[in-house]
């Protein structure tokens, strides 16, 4: 009897701590084709993206003429870091921060920071993300002595592959409008940019 007794505690417990352990088991992630067949963004998903790259000035307009620009050679560097958060899968908002960086001809280099708000869509097709944005704020040019405060608007798009839950990684590219514009209309130019950045992006 005693026997039976102990064996049966034996038994109640090991099998109170195999249920325990199942209970505690951690749930493994979803396959991503599971994840891809409902929607990915909900509100409330938010991203933070950092992105290198270089741009392209397209021209410079003074009185509605293209005048010659002195950037040598015709390209510069330029970095940004962006937040987003979405309202839907299909809505999205966030700021921008970022620089812009050209070398001229006596080899100097003119400045350009710009801040501010963004606003886009985005179309997700299997692991592939697609975002349409612009953004308008506040730029920051420098160049030696000088400095222009003004304001910036940029718009494009993207492609990125999202390679995890919390990891996605692609290209973007952006027309930027940059202009300076003086109690001088006739000084007054507006500076045209295209932007070309590789970009990973953290999702939480």
């Amino acid at each position: 009897m005693q026997k039976a007794a102990a064996l049966f505690l034996v038994l109640f417990f090991s099998v109170s701590v195999l249920l325990f352990a199942q209970d505690d088991a951690p749930e493994t992630e979803p396959d991503w084709d599971e994840i891809y067949s409902t929607d990915l963004y909900s509100r409330g998903d938010q991203t933070l993206s950092i992105g290198f790259g270089v741009g392209f000035p397209l021209a410079f307009i003074n009185k509605g003429e293209v005048i010659e620009h002195k950037i040598t050679p015709p390209l510069g560097g330029t970095g940004f870091i962006n937040y987003t958060y979405y309202f839907n899968p299909r809505f999205f908002l966030g700021g921008e921060v970022g620089l812009l960086f050209l070398p001229t001809l006596r080899g100097n280099t003119d400045f350009i920071t710009f801040f501010g708000p963004r606003v886009g869509t985005q179309f997700v097709v299997g692991r592939f993300e697609f975002p349409i944005s612009i953004a308008l704020g506040a730029t920051i040019q420098s160049y030696l002595d000088f400095g222009y405060f003004g304001y910036f608007m940029k718009g494009g798009g993207g492609a990125y592959f999202r390679i995890s839950s919390q990891w996605s990684a692609g290209i973007t590219s952006n027309f930027c409008w940059f202009p300076q514009w003086t109690n001088d209309p006739a000084k007054n130019i507006d500076a045209l940019f295209i932007d070309l950045s590789i970009v990973g992006r953290y999702h939480f």
